[in-house]
């Protein structure tokens, strides 16, 4: 158990479609990350970009890519998580993966599809949300339209960290950054949004926007527009569980069911 938790935001462009210049270029990107980052935090398909072309791009759970993640997860010592296309008995998915350095996966496929993009007609919808169990810390995984819907991410689970992935394009970046701020400020809980920058085949621009939150609302790192960046932030455990007693706010919280 660590009542500390470092962690690395990886604000990047994508090539488009193209798993192997994806890799090649987080490699790179990740090739002087520092050895006390505990988990290190890609966007949304980060293999591909946000395509709607599964069947043509998608992968399995012993593809290339995981078996890259799971190479990179053991060389730095530090779990790695983000979401890419998956087929999986003859469905498809937007699956988000959380490898730990021993090569044990979790996966969350995505509740929300973007229908808007028509995501929701080519992507099979995940069921239920998943809580990861890393070095002490509860963690709650979600990809990026799943951030509109405050009841999915409601804290029932006393979770310590949120997480989302994303391509969230500029037109609506100010909805990106204000619904970060209130799912941490709900849930009394670290919220961290990692999404991509550049411009897609679709013509659509990302600006980037990643950050960390603390429990009551604040950022820990500085906003980042526009350009590749590795944002490293340390949260500490014992400062949220202190204020979380003293407040009480998940205390009061309601009780509900998710169909």
């Amino acid at each position: 158990m660590s009542l500390t938790l470092q962690i690395a935001l990886v604000q990047t462009d994508l090539f488009w479609e193209s798993p192997k210049e994806n890799c090649n270029q987080l490699t790179v990107q990740l090739a002087e990350l520092p050895n006390t980052v505990d988990l290190i935090v890609l966007p949304e398909m980060f293999t591909t970009g946000f395509s709607m072309e599964p069947t043509k791009l998608y992968e399995t759970m012993d593809g290339p890519t995981v078996k890259w993640m799971q190479e990179l997860a053991k060389q730095k010592a530090a779990a790695v998580m983000g979401s890419l296309i998956i087929k999986d008995q003859e469905q498809f998915f937007n699956r988000l993966l959380f490898v730990e350095p021993t090569g044990a996966i979790t996966s969350y496929d995505k509740k929300h599809g973007f229908s808007l993009a028509g995501e929701d007609k080519v992507y099979t919808p995940g069921v239920s949300r998943q809580l990861v169990h890393y070095k002490g810390w509860r963690i709650c995984p979600l990809i990026c339209y799943d951030l509109r819907f405050p009841v999915w991410a409601r804290n029932t689970v006393d979770y310590d960290l949120l997480i989302y992935v994303a391509n969230w394009p500029v037109p609506r970046i100010n909805a990106w950054n204000t619904l970060l701020k209130a799912r941490a400020i709900e849930n009394m809980s670290y919220c961290v949004g990692v999404n991509r920058i550049g411009v897609d085949a679709n013509g659509y621009e990302y600006s980037g926007n990643s950050i960390a939150i603390d429990y009551l609302g604040s950022p820990l790192t500085e906003v980042c527009e526009h350009k590749a960046a590795v944002l490293i932030t340390t949260l500490l455990k014992e400062p949220m569980m202190a204020t979380r007693q003293k407040l009480g706010f998940l205390n009061d919280r309601d009780s509900f069911v998710v169909d």
